[in-house]
């Protein structure tokens, strides 16, 4: 039977220490607080990341899960990054996996979700249901981790390598945003459009000494991925100033007849992170308890081919735009967002403003691109060493197999191969497992061509890395690779301000013989009415017209009317029909010294419930006349004639003609067509009559056959305007294949009588076969691409029929 001893006090005194419980928590704590700012709440200014997203990004890269990959499990990736690089729950991890692949989470998501991966009213199914890779846009946080461009540190426990920080090729931080809670500190960044980030990030490459003002011409503000009303550009500019501030999201809503007898609010965009059930629940809640008065019923007809739709519909008798101000003020409809841009710079957390945040990431990109070109240059001369020993082996080989032969062992024979060839060691050994294949004719000469090909390469990344103005050359081309494949068309609409408290809305319906509820008292203020080149509306603020030839950043303008907020205006389409709007549904732009940025413009289809392009605007209280050409070649000329209705015709079309062109014109204008083989009529504006909208036009110029008119401009000042032609490839579709610019000077056009055929004005090289685009107006030209980007346009040609410049970057919109 075993005997055991109880253990006494005294045996344990030697171990037993004293010390300060006040001591302890405020290490033990500031140990926690160090862990959570650190390690998991606050993201890198570099990359935008925190390190659980950072090392799930790079176990999926390291695991292969590229784009073009299939997916595999969720809990596969999780197991992979707990066991390896993130030693925390798994639960952690999987919701840091979900938040990437949230489309309405994220502007731009980071990994491709296969399955259920939640909605804003929903949470994710469990990580074995649902499967992951990476997406396209995460392979560019990624690109150039092989390259040694940023540092490795060890895991959790020493046995695996991971990056400090990726290489990050846009700016992920400002373009996804990020919203954490650390101990005593917190961040919360809106998501923007990366092709405004990228167009600021070159901006201020180019201009170090930028303002806030400066880099709002190309970030106007956040741009949500669910899209939305931003309302109030004070909070946002605050914002970019100091790091911190707040703005107003509200939904996207139009008035609409839901009925034959009724009008409802129709809801296509919600505010960020907000759920169409949720909304749902608040209207129903607050009509029940009689906060909400005026609305009969709420539907959800939200569908994978149309979006979301939100129906609410106004009973008879109520003002809608006084129940929505309700619904504003009383359901999720409107939020606020609560901008407080903390990161940690250089492992400090800080607070940063839309240029910090920037310059930050531009510094990255500086260091990222040196530290690859440094890397390259390395192994490209480690192989332009074991080429040019291989050509030496080549040029005696039978010295060299002479010398293999009779040597004992390799150890030999590498030895006397460097002394007879003076050839380093690592030279030596190339040759001696050269294979006899590589001994023939043609491969000598490959390798002569690899050893040229491999000495330019070196010397042009040397003299990049030798000039600071071709490093940021470099930088600025990186950016705009990746801008030109990853950018999207803003989403979310920008509002100078919200109007809000300048009027007191009815809640409750009318009595008999009062009058109806007011509308919106806003300030009745001069204003500028301009639609976009490529389609958009905005209102600018002030009465001032923007200059001709004024720079506007990502988009030119094509038409602009002086009018008033309260005012209206007709927007005209292709078909011939002029539609009223209000001028106060126009998103409302700031007027900047630098610039103007027409990023936040409405498409006027959305506007007018219309999918034909618009064209030219119509103040409905001016006497101006206008002049508009059709693509069969037809010129009219209208006189102020506008119906007091919501829409009339301009012109009388023939099947399948439409409206090519549409401006304001006087008698001392020229007139210029413009057409798809090539050719340019010049006419006097005086030389047509003016008709009434009924009338159908009349001949305006004589088109060769399969030829129409792809543009109608107005001239005031010919001395002043140019010409630009761009041609495309044959049989490639419109917009596509294009080929060769050129800029002509307007006056070397003579001027031709109506209904004739013109002059020539482009000459078509081989494979050419048409005009892809042209655009007539005042100097200097400007283009853009898809996306945005100016594109550089050649010098004017003053030949009349001269071919054009080869293109370097396809041409969207001319201004």
């Amino acid at each position: 039977m075993r005997r055991t001893t109880t253990p006494r006090l005294e045996d344990f005194e030697e171990s037993i220490s004293e010390i300060d419980v006040s001591e302890e928590m405020r290490g033990s704590f500031l140990e926690y607080a160090y862990s959570v700012i650190y390690a998991r709440a606050l993201p890198d200014a570099r990359d935008g990341l925190k390190p659980v997203q950072r090392r799930i990004l790079y176990q999926m890269e390291q695991m292969g899960l590229r784009p073009d990959k299939g997916h595999v499990k969720s809990q596969r990736v999780v197991g992979e990054v707990m066991g390896k690089l993130h030693p925390h729950g798994d639960s952690a991890i999987y919701d840091a996996l979900v938040r990437l692949a949230q489309s309405f989470n994220l502007r731009v998501p980071l990994v491709d979700g296969h399955g259920n991966f939640g909605s804003l009213d929903d949470g994710p199914a469990a990580p074995r249901y649902t499967e992951a890779r990476l997406a396209p846009a995460a392979l560019d946080l990624t690109a150039g981790l092989d390259e040694d461009t940023v540092d490795f540190v060890p895991n959790y426990d020493n046995q695996f390598m991971q990056p400090d920080v990726l290489p990050a090729g846009f700016p992920q931080l400002l373009v996804n945003g990020s919203s954490g809670i650390a101990v005593g500190m917190a961040t919360n960044i809106a998501p923007h459009n990366l092709g405004e980030a990228i167009a600021a990030c070159i901006y201020l490459l180019d201009n170090p000494d930028a303002t806030v003002d400066d880099l709002m011409r190309y970030v106007p503000g956040p741009d949500l991925p669910e899209g939305g009303v931003i309302v109030g550009l004070d909070g946002i500019r605050e914002a970019y100033e100091t790091g911190r501030g707040s703005f107003k999201t509200r939904a996207k809503v139009s008035i609409e007849r839901v009925t034959a007898r009724k009008r409802g609010l129709v809801i296509t965009e919600l505010p960020y992170m907000v759920g169409p059930e949720r909304v749902m629940e608040k209207i129903k809640d607050s009509v029940s308890s009689g906060k909400l008065k005026g609305i009969s019923a709420v539907q959800n007809l939200t569908d994978r081919h149309h979006g979301l739709r939100l129906v609410v519909e106004i009973k008879n008798g109520f003002n809608p735009e006084a129940v929505l101000m309700q619904l504003y003020k009383r359901t999720p409809l409107e939020e606020s967002f609560a901008v407080n841009a903390v990161a940690l710079v250089h492992g400090q957390p800080q607070t940063m403003s839309l240029k910090a945040m920037l310059q930050v990431f531009i510094d990255h990109r500086i260091e990222v691109t040196t530290r690859r070109s440094r890397f390259r240059v390395g192994k490209w001369q480690e192989r332009l060493h074991l080429v040019e020993g291989l050509l030496i082996a080549i040029a005696d080989i039978d010295d060299v197999i002479a010398i293999i032969r009779s040597s004992d062992d390799v150890d030999s024979a590498r030895q006397r191969l460097m002394m007879a060839f003076d050839l380093s060691e690592a030279q030596a050994n190339y040759i001696l497992e050269l294979r006899l294949r590589r001994l023939t004719k043609f491969s000598r000469i490959e390798l002569e061509a690899e050893r040229d090909d491999l000495r330019a390469k070196i010397a042009e990344l040397e003299e990049v890395l030798g000039s600071d103005e071709l490093l940021r050359d470099m930088v600025k081309s990186d950016l705009q690779e990746v801008s030109a494949r990853l950018s999207t068309p803003r989403r979310t609409l920008l509002l100078a301000s919200a109007g809000e408290g300048d009027t007191v809305l009815a809640a409750s319906a009318p009595q008999s013989g009062s009058s109806s509820a007011p509308a919106l008292e806003i300030p009745d203020e001069p204003c500028v009415v301009v639609l976009t080149a490529t389609g958009g509306l905005a209102r600018v603020e002030g009465g001032d017209v923007l200059e001709r030839g004024a720079r506007a950043s990502f988009d030119g303008w094509k038409m602009q009317i002086p009018t008033t907020t309260r005012s209206q205006v007709a927007v005209v389409m292709s078909d011939g029909v002029a539609h009223r709007i209000d001028v106060v549904d126009l998103p409302g732009l700031p007027r900047f010294d630098t610039g103007l940025s027409f990023a936040a413009a409405t498409p006027a289809g959305l506007l007018v419930h219309s999918e034909e392009t618009p064209v030219g605007l119509i103040d409905p209280n001016g006497d101006t006349i206008m002049a508009m050409g059709t693509a069969h070649g037809v010129v009219k000329r209208l006189r102020p004639d506008v119906l007091q209705r919501d829409s009339w015709e301009v012109i009388s079309l023939d099947e399948g003609d439409h409206l090519v062109g549409f401006d304001m014109c006087d008698d001392s204008d020229e007139i210029a067509f413009v057409t798809s083989d090539a050719h340019l009529l010049r006419i006097d504006a005086s030389k047509v009559r003016p008709q009434g909208r009924t009338g159908g036009g009349v001949a305006g110029i004589k088109l060769a056959a399969d030829a129409e008119v792809i543009g109608l401009w107005v001239v005031a000042d010919p001395s002043e305007a140019c010409v630009v032609t761009v041609a495309g490839a044959e049989g490639a579709l419109p917009g596509t294949g294009q080929t060769t610019v050129k800029v002509s000077p307007f006056e070397v056009f003579p001027m031709k009588g109506r209904g004739t055929q013109g002059v020539r004005a482009h000459r078509f090289l081989r494979g050419e076969a048409r005009l892809d685009t042209a655009w007539v107006g005042p100097r200097p030209p400007r283009a853009a691409s898809a996306n945005g980007q100016p594109t550089d346009l050649p010098e004017l040609d003053e030949r009349r029929d001269g071919s054009g410049q080869p293109i370097k970057h396809a041409i969207a919109t001319i201004g």
